[in-house]
């Protein structure tokens, strides 16, 4: 989405969705918080492309086999920042790189393979090891009550069971044809148990802004956010910054976070929007 008006070359931010099969907007139930994002932008002067997932729209171009996260998440940015470079409204040297959730966990090193990124937007970017997260998203939704509750406390055995699997150090030793959840296949896991986000963030030349809803129970504060900051503590270029009452899709809410409250519909807190818009205008171009 481009500005509606522009005086000269504009900067520009690609849009990396989380895990699963996200369309462009990555629309959860009632929501699309990537639209959002994009039309907040485009009124503060800042273009964005947002794009299906592969696995959205060719999931049978994927061969669980050989699948890894990289495979879903780094080519795709990369040719979305090229085709921003590309078009004559865009200042090639202040294209950005925005990843929410599991998107902000490969934001890096899309940035790490282009070096000409100009920095790095982390929202609700996940940083604990995703068997962990499976264990502790089960247990928090098995306290809840109603149906939701009873869901999750009919699935934290399995889901258990499918952490260790995640972990056992003979997955690589499986058939690559087996299938573990949603039916990806042991490289998939192998590979995000081998890429180590927090390194790789840290070794960037570019600035870093990381962004946290406070009511999120996917990605946590403790469990991740603060994961983040000590692995990049005593750089001067990262900025933080809190919303105590959003979501995991940076909506604002309150009491215990639920997938309940993803089925009304909402639109991202307007503060987001203008603290991404604010850092960039801050970024001095690498040009």
């Amino acid at each position: 989405m481009l500005p509606a008006r522009a005086a000269g070359r504009v900067p520009a931010l690609v849009l990396m969705s989380g895990s699963g099969p996200h369309d462009q907007d990555e629309t959860v139930g009632a929501s699309a918080p990537f639209r959002d994002l994009a039309a907040g932008l485009a009124a503060r002067g800042i273009a964005t492309l947002r794009y299906d997932k592969r696995t959205f729209d060719y999931p049978a171009s994927v061969d669980a086999r050989t699948f890894t996260a990289q495979d879903e998440y780094v080519p795709d940015a990369l040719a979305a920042v090229a085709v921003l470079r590309a078009r004559p409204e865009i200042d090639p040297a202040r294209v950005f790189v925005l990843g929410h959730s599991q998107g902000g966990t490969f934001a890096p090193l899309v940035a790490h393979a282009d070096p000409r990124v100009a920095g790095v937007v982390l929202m609700a970017a996940a940083a604990e090891p995703f068997s962990r997260t499976l264990v502790r998203q089960i247990g928090y939704l098995a306290g809840l009550g109603g149906a939701i509750g009873a869901r999750a406390r009919a699935q934290v055995l399995t889901t258990q069971r499918l952490a260790r699997q995640i972990d056992d150090p003979r997955l690589a030793r499986l058939d690559p044809s087996t299938r573990l959840l949603d039916g990806t296949g042991p490289a998939y896991w192998l590979s995000l148990r081998r890429y180590d986000e927090i390194a790789t963030a840290r070794a960037l030349p570019q600035p870093l802004l990381l962004l946290q809803g406070g009511r999120d129970y996917q990605v946590t504060i403790p469990d991740d956010l603060d994961v983040w900051r000590r692995g990049l503590a005593g750089r001067r270029d990262v900025t933080v910054r809190l919303y105590p009452a959003a979501s995991h899709l940076f909506i604002d809410g309150s009491g215990p976070s639920s997938p309940l409250e993803y089925q009304t519909a909402g639109h991202i807190d307007p503060r987001v929007t203008r603290d991404i818009a604010a850092w960039i205008a801050r970024v001095r171009p690498r040009r």
